[in-house]
């Protein structure tokens, strides 16, 4: 099947989009209802959080998309983590038979949140939703209950519509804890491979050029995270005894990061693959405004803006303990330990970059230092197959739901189990779309979805259901 591009014209709906539209129109009010519901639940995968509140969570989804009354199972599930003898956490698996030669999509979404971080952050209470200047303000508002919703309120306007002629494949998996990095999202995939096949997935968990403008997202950088100690000392010694003789840890681990990056902050590891490949234009300002870098504070890299963020890899430290600064004393440190979190580029295994930075780091250990490496979390990147005649059905659909043509997005994060769902399901084209925009401070404190993107989102959605309704396999 193929389907013209309409180049941000948009063209008078046929009755059936337009019966669609309206339909989601009617039900944004109740799904920004239900989506303040779900943000009041404080669902976080990590153990130190009450768990209980998880498993709310997960009633909750499979409450609502158990009333979209399209599905002919809905279940909580929990699948095991691969390697230990744990669990993880309660996922929502919708399934809905084909009719009629119809293909099967396959809706995805996480319903688990980061923690809040400090609440003094917060302009309002993180979990209390609250709607200001055309956003909706909490933790998940955007990422990624938005995602879950819009899944929700798609289906139930063209359920609306269609009723009984409603012959499209559905399945939902609502993950519970892709903050957690997905630990039993492979075996899950595994244990319900029959129930998941589909032709077409769209992953509802990525962001959009801006609050106007959609994206289909065709790359993501993979990660490679790992905890590195570093050690020089049998035990902590007087710095005025044997400093200048003796190396610490502490200085030691400054002169050994210093070393992954160049002058310019890019990144200074042999081995780290950058790929070569067009992108939008983005100017210094955007970056400044969307990022809040500081006046005085210059970029990082070289090469174009989008390119550094979207095709090459980047390191940060993103943890470190230490003696911290209400103890200090006048010590020599033994070890230091930090946790480094490199994003790697479309193309290159997590393992081969975490390969080069172990290389990379032993190979300049000044003064002989004992490094330790342990807790490595590994994903691989994304590259989008946008061939195929789901892609084209999309992007159309954006087209006529925003009346802005969708640009093709990279994305510097990582959504390392999209390669789980590649390997698992290698026919299936896979749709990678989302509800956020470059003000939506995911992870962040004063996390928001902008309304109007919400409801776009979801006729762009609706519009894809609608449309591979009428597609015949």
């Amino acid at each position: 099947m193929t389907s013209s591009a309409h180049h941000g014209q948009q063209t008078p709906p046929s009755e059936s989009d337009a019966a669609v539209l309206e339909a989601v129109s009617i039900g944004i009010p109740s799904a920004l209802s239900d989506l303040g519901h779900l943000v009041r639940i404080p669902g976080m995968a990590w153990p130190a959080f009450d768990q209980t509140q998880l498993e709310r969570s997960a009633e909750a989804v499979a409450a609502l998309v158990d009333g979209t009354g399209v599905f002919d199972e809905v279940r909580v599930l929990r699948a095991a983590v691969p390697g230990t003898d744990e669990f993880g956490q309660p996922a929502v698996l919708a399934t809905r038979a084909a009719r009629n030669g119809k293909p099967t999509i396959l809706l995805y979404a996480h319903h688990d949140v980061q923690p809040p971080g400090d609440d003094e952050l917060w302009e309002t209470p993180p979990f209390e939703p609250t709607v200001r200047d055309g956003r909706l303000y909490g933790r998940g508002a955007a990422d990624d209950k938005a995602g879950v919703m819009a899944h929700v309120a798609s289906i139930r306007a063209v359920k609306e519509v269609l009723g009984d002629d409603l012959d499209l494949g559905i399945a939902m998996f609502i993950e519970g804890e892709e903050e957690y990095g997905s630990r039993s999202f492979a075996q899950f995939l595994s244990d319900n491979k029959e129930a998941l096949r589909a032709d077409a997935i769209v992953v509802a968990d990525s962001g959009n050029w801006d609050s106007v403008t959609p994206g289909l997202t065709v790359s993501l950088r993979g990660n490679a995270r790992f905890t590195m100690r570093v050690r020089t000392l049998e035990h902590a010694s007087h710095s005025g005894m044997f400093g200048g003789a003796v190396p610490d840890a502490m200085m030691t681990t400054v002169k050994l990061l210093s070393t992954l990056w160049n002058d310019d902050g890019s990144v200074a590891v042999a081995g780290l693959l950058e790929r070569d490949a067009p992108t939008p234009d983005y100017d210094e300002a955007t970056l400044r405004e969307e990022a809040g870098l500081l006046p005085g504070t210059t970029p990082i890299g070289n090469g174009t803006i989008l390119s550094r963020i979207w095709n090459k890899p980047a390191i940060t430290l993103i943890g470190i303990d230490a003696t911290s600064v209400a103890s200090a004393s006048n010590t020599l440190l033994p070890e230091v330990t930090v946790v480094i979190s490199a994003r790697v580029a479309p193309g290159q295994t997590g393992e081969e970059a975490y390969e080069a930075l172990q290389d990379h780091l032993r190979a300049h250990a000044p003064f002989g230092a004992e490094l330790t490496f342990s807790d490595a979390d590994l994903g691989d990147g994304f590259l989008a197959d946008t061939s195929g005649w789901a892609a084209a059905l999309t992007r159309d659909a954006m087209n006529d739901a925003y009346g802005v043509a969708p640009i093709d997005l990279g994305v510097g994060g990582s959504i390392p189990f999209i390669a789980d769902l590649v390997r698992e399901f290698p026919a299936a084209q896979i749709l990678v779309t989302g509800v956020e925009d470059p003000h939506s401070r995911a992870h962040s404190p004063n996390e928001s979805l902008h309304l109007d993107t919400f409801r776009n989102a979801v006729a762009t959605e609706a519009l894809l259901l609608s449309r591979m309704n009428a597609v015949d396999l």
